[in-house]
Order: C-alpha cells, then sequence, then structure tokens
C-alpha cells in the first residue's frame, strides 16, 4: 500500500484567490517511509502572501521570487502523488488549494476519496483534544524541536510519524499470527497458535484497606442507583 503524506502552505486562507507557494511530501510503502519525497516552492505569480500567513510559515514574498509556477511543477508533482492514498492534517484544507491550482491548468480534481485526514481521525481517537500537529506530537513523544514555524517537508515528515502513532501502525506491523519458511524445491507456510490462558489465581488487590475503605464511602453517597452500587452488593441468586 503506497501512501503520500503531504502538507503545503499558501499565500492566504481562500483557495479561490490564494495560492500555493509551498508542498511538501513523503512517501510511505506499507506504513514504512521509502526516503522519496518531493518538496518545491512555488511562485504565486503576483499573489502576495498575506502578513498573518507569512507569520506562521515565514515564506515571505522576495523567497519566492525565481520559483517555479505551479504549471511548472504540476507535472512532477502528479507523478509523485500517483495512484496513492493522499494523507494530509486538515487535509481538506490542503485538498482543496491543490485542486484549486489543477482547476486553473484544466487539470482534473484530485477525488476526496483518496484523502485521509488525520485531524478527523485525531478527533475521533482523542474527542477532548487538542488536535493540533503540535499537541500530537507532544502527546505521542514526537520531537518538534525543529518546527519552530510551519514548513511543508517538515510537517510532512512530523505528520507521519503521528498518523503512524493515530492509526496504530507500530503494533500492527508486528505480525505474530503466521510466518512462511521454504526449504528445497518447496515452501511451507505455519500457522502460529497463541493461547492466553487465564490466571490460576486472581492477581491481589494493589489498593489499601484505607483506600477501599474511601471507596466504598464514597459510592454509600452516590444512591441505590448508581453503576457503582450495583457492581459492590452481592450476586442475587438464580
Amino acid at each position: 500500500m503506497r501512501e503520500i503524506i503531504f502538507d503545503t502552505e499558501t499565500t492566504g486562507l481562500d483557495n479561490r484567490e490564494d495560492r500555493v507557494i509551498e508542498i511538501g511530501g513523503i512517501e510511505m510503502v506499507n506504513r514504512f517511509p521509502t526516503g522519496r519525497t518531493f518538496h518545491k516552492y512555488i511562485n504565486p505569480q503576483g499573489r502576495q502572501v498575506h502578513p498573518e500567513a507569512q507569520a506562521v510559515h515565514g515564506i515571505s514574498n522576495a523567497d519566492l521570487e525565481g520559483k517555479p509556477t505551479f504549471a511548472e511543477i504540476i507535472d512532477d508533482f502528479i507523478d509523485f502523488i500517483d495512484g496513492a492514498k493522499l494523507v494530509a492534517h486538515n487535509g481538506t484544507f490542503d485538498l482543496g488549494f491543490i485542486n484549486a491550482e489543477f482547476a486553473r491548468l484544466d487539470q482534473a480534481a484530485i477525488e476526496a476519496e483518496r484523502l485521509i485526514d488525520t485531524l478527523a481521525l485525531a478527533r475521533r481517537k482523542h474527542p477532548m483534544g487538542p488536535n493540533s500537529l503540535d499537541a500530537l506530537c507532544r502527546r505521542y513523544g514526537i520531537d518538534n524541536s525543529r518546527r519552530t514555524k510551519h514548513g511543508a517537508l517538515l510537517d510532512s515528515e512530523l505528520l507521519a510519524e503521528v498518523y503512524i502513532e493515530l492509526i496504530g501502525g507500530k503494533q500492527s506491523a508486528l505480525v505474530l499470527d503466521s510466518f512462511s519458511s521454504s526449504g528445497g524445491n518447496g515452501g511451507s507456510t505455519r500457522q502460529i497458535e497463541i493461547v492466553i490462558a487465564a490466571r490460576a489465581e486472581p492477581l491481589p488487590t494493589r489498593l489499601s484497606e484505607a483506600e477501599l475503605a474511601a471507596h466504598e464511602k464514597l459510592v454509600g453517597t452516590l444512591g441505590e442507583k448508581a453503576i457503582w452500587a450495583k457492581l459492590l452488593s452481592p450476586a442475587e441468586p438464580n
């Protein structure tokens, strides 16, 4: 499975008027980075960078002088993403800008079905948030100390690590249920059955007598209909 983790930086927030000025992306196959990347700064053809946007990504109008236009990089970008799922944080924003640039060049839009939005994944997994890229890096212990400004390629690299954590990819990559062995002129597949047996004796409680008494006292204040009261009461005979 091939996926492209990507990010864009823009002159502003309105894709009808503002332009893409940076695209960064990294390639992953079967959830592992291949080392193949895409990174371009893009001349917005007269569109000025909004001061608020520059404060976020640090890219000035002067930085973009002499850079290629979107028309000059579109073929390389299409080749890079060809056939892959696209992964981005708040990806509808990035895809909206990419498709607006495509429309200006009479290029067919990228289908929304190809997009995996990690912001949506994070909101489902961590509904209490926060779910910004920086917050997710902190949550998962990912070093984002280099991220003093937003940058498309660096953000893509960080997002790739966050994405793996969001989908449990590190764990799912450890396949324990089967393996193949071959010898001679043929091969065979053996299944390994993993049996999780019940403990002969339950583990002793780690709560002290004082803690148990305090908990029972608290449950007593919750009323007869409290779930805890039902759990602590003796089971009724059948």
